[in-house]
């Protein structure tokens, strides 16, 4: 039996990701969170697979809460008190003119984009003797990577999560557990659609989805503090 955290499972690239673990292999149990309880319930009648002991349960949950005991709950009962893999995956994109930019855009992409991954993280460790989390970046994270206008809130957020999964890396070198980064380039998504109107990426959830659960479930055995650049434009 293997135990999975993934947030942002809602919509886009999370969705997918419950539905590719969902699918393949036996013996899943995913705890899928997210805000709306209305698009997790329709995941779950998605993704469950009982024939495969494959389960999802729905937790409706803002990881910027003080209060975390409907979490740990769900760890307890459903998963047995132990967690093999977590996904950082949700997100918040701004796309604004940095001189347009509030205070209050800064701290709602930072309170997602870092401190929502540091904040569960830390809660999941103590559950955590051994697995894989993988924080999910973006190529405007990456140094050297081409920046777009009206993305540097955004952008220098997922460039702390790459700083963040170094750090982690470092500290539990000595332990089983692996922390590694994915930082995708443009999917088509909801949050595209949204900030970018009208522009189309070239890979899609589903495809994104399918390639971050494998990497969840086996990129732990052949890295450690290491982002993953998962683009194929240049640079």
């Amino acid at each position: 039996m293997r135990h999975f955290i993934i947030t942002g499972a809602s919509r886009g690239v999370g969705y997918e990701v419950v539905r590719s673990l969902a699918s393949e292999g036996e013996g899943r149990r995913i705890i899928a969170l997210a805000r709306s309880e209305e698009a997790l319930q329709a995941l779950r009648a998605d993704a469950d697979d009982p024939s495969k002991d494959n389960l999802v349960l729905p937790l409706a949950f803002d990881l910027g809460q003080e209060d975390y005991t409907p979490l740990q709950e769900a760890i307890e009962a459903f998963c047995g008190g132990r967690i093999d893999g977590l996904l950082n995956n949700a997100g918040k994109l701004i796309n604004r003119p940095f001189n347009e930019l509030s205070d209050e855009d800064w701290n709602l992409i930072y309170k997602v984009n870092v401190f929502g991954v540091v904040k569960l993280t830390r809660f999941l460790l103590p559950y955590m003797s051994s697995g894989h989390v993988v924080n999910v970046s973006s190529m405007g994270g990456i140094q050297g990577s081409v920046k777009f206008p009206g993305l540097s809130a955004y952008s220098s957020s997922k460039a702390a999560v790459i700083g963040i999964t170094e750090c982690l890396a470092e500290e539990y070198k000595d332990s089983p557990l692996r922390f590694n980064g994915l930082a995708f380039g443009s999917v088509q998504t909801q949050m595209l659609e949204e900030a970018f109107p009208g522009f189309k990426a070239a890979v899609s959830a589903e495809e994104m989805g399918a390639y971050t659960a494998r990497f969840l479930l086996e990129g732990g055995q052949f890295f450690n503090g290491k982002t993953l650049q998962v683009s194929s434009s240049t640079p």
